[in-house]
């Protein structure tokens, strides 16, 4: 059987700095789909590359000629310099943005051409879940869970998803506007051979930790099976995109004993006080008398120290009081499981 082509993007910019960085940039992600050739001369391009099959194309903006449109790719992308040189007929891409953006930028026009998507699968199981769940209220579990994610990510490439019902995230990453959780669900469902491009666009990035905006409308979280949750964890372990997932979870969704089942370990925050231990000791129970026993085991209670400020800005994450019990938290779970998290 022949091997399938590859898709191929060239890159054209005569700042040849920029050229470099962003091949690199691009060249870091291996899990793409194209093969990055890049030029800094438009000549020495169209020499080498006429004739051959191009699927994306990719041009500064004051490097951009007439002629290279002889090379006839399925797409081309002009990156924005002062907006002046280009026609309204091209994609056009503003070059001076973050590289992540960039990137999600050029996935977008992929995906418009993509016949399908199929990437290698990981190994299942390279992935690890880490779930995050406790029946008491206003114990400061996203803000553990948000460290906790900040600090793996230093380290190792790190997802972070949010399931409750008003996360409040949207608003602390000033991503109001992003395609969320049920955008990357609707995709699932409708462009399962694409899911993997799908995430990459979807994924928003906050210094090292990539996360997904969650819902807008938390009610929508009532509307997804337990099945469809599991089809989701599932995919994401397929892609090998990440290490580590961790879930904000919540009684938002169906099927959360199910979840938490998959996960490495589950992490339950509590507090001292009587209403609080009540909580905990039914939820116990509950799990004990459906069968769940294996989720009580692989459980860890903490009670996490008084918050005095919890960060306004994502990156303010791995500084204070909960970084500080978080990275023993690690350090503990390193020496008694075995490096768990490693």
């Amino acid at each position: 059987m022949k091997e399938k082509r590859k898709p191929i993007l060239l890159l054209c910019d005569q700042e040849k700095e920029y050229a470099q960085s962003m091949t690199e940039f691009l060249r870091e992600h291996k899990e793409l789909p194209w093969v990055v050739r890049t030029y800094t001369d438009t000549e020495i391009m169209l020499q080498e590359e006429k004739g051959k099959s191009i699927d994306l194309m990719v041009v500064a903006e004051r490097t951009w000629q007439e002629n290279l449109s002889a090379l006839c790719p399925l797409r081309t992308i002009v990156l924005l310099e002062n907006g002046l040189a280009v026609k309204d007929e091209f994609i056009k891409v503003d070059k001076y943005q973050e590289a992540g953006k960039v990137l999600q930028s050029f996935l977008e026009v992929y995906l418009e051409i993509a016949e399908d998507a199929y990437f290698r699968v990981a190994e299942i199981g390279k992935t690890k879940f880490i779930g995050m769940y406790s029946p008491v209220r206003r114990s400061f579990q996203t803000t553990f869970a948000l460290t906790m994610s900040h600090m793996l990510a230093v380290s190792h490439k790190t997802l972070y998803l949010n399931f409750e019902h008003f996360s409040g995230i949207s608003e602390l990453a000033a991503q109001t506007g992003a395609r969320d959780l049920a955008d990357l669900l609707y995709f699932l469902m409708a462009e399962k051979d694409k899911f993997q491009l799908r995430l990459m666009t979807i994924a928003q990035h906050e210094g090292n930790l990539d996360y997904v905006p969650p819902m807008k409308s938390g009610q929508n979280l009532l509307t997804i099976s337990a099945e469809e949750w599991q089809q989701l964890l599932h995919k994401l372990a397929e892609t090998g995109l990440y290490e580590y997932v961790i879930m904000d979870l919540s009684e938002s969704m169906q099927g959360l004993f199910d979840i938490l089942r998959l996960c490495t370990v589950v992490f339950t925050v509590t507090r001292e006080d009587h209403i609080a231990q009540g909580k905990l000791a039914e939820y116990e129970r509950i799990l004990a008398g459906y069968s769940y026993e294996d989720v009580l085991r692989k459980t860890k209670k903490c009670m996490v120290p008084q918050v005095r400020r919890v960060p306004d800005v994502f990156d303010q994450y791995t500084k204070g009081e909960m970084a500080d019990f978080v990275s023993g938290l690690i350090k503990e779970l390193e020496e008694t499981n075995g490096n768990e998290l490693h």
